[in-house]
């Protein structure tokens, strides 16, 4: 696992817990790689029923797999104007995560879940403090 060593968790405005950076990062920095557990496609069903359903990636080339991210990988907020991005890599079975901005220090690092940092697609959650 690799990560920028200025990056804590703490409570977020968003809900629940989130990243944030003690520090400013450019844009086009890599900011951690999230080693993930591949979860088959047999699993998927089970981690609806489970609290895990909200933290992981689909993951494969067909997008049958789950995968949860360890490090702080399932813990970056949703934004539909992110400061950062995810890629899944699944031959290193890694996601690792990237600033699309200036990321000005005490400022969350947020991704958008679905996968594009401009898909303005309706996610599976509503939270009054998410922007569209």
């Amino acid at each position: 696992m690799q990560r920028l060593p200025f990056l804590y968790v703490t409570d977020s405005p968003l809900g629940g817990r989130g990243v944030f950076t003690i520090n400013e990062i450019p844009a086009d920095s890599l900011i951690e790689i999230c080693p993930a557990i591949v979860l088959p496609e047999w699993d998927l069903s089970q981690i609806h029923k489970t609290h895990l359903h909200d933290y992981y990636f689909l993951w494969g080339e067909e997008q049958n797999q789950g995968a949860i991210a360890l490090g702080y990988g399932s813990l970056y907020n949703h934004s539909y104007e992110p400061n950062a991005k995810y890629i899944l890599d699944f031959d290193r079975q890694t996601i690792d995560i990237y600033t699309v901005r200036d990321i000005e220090a005490g400022e969350e690092i947020t991704v958008n879940y679905n996968g594009e940092p401009e898909d303005s697609s309706p996610v599976w959650f509503h939270q009054p403090n998410y922007k569209r």
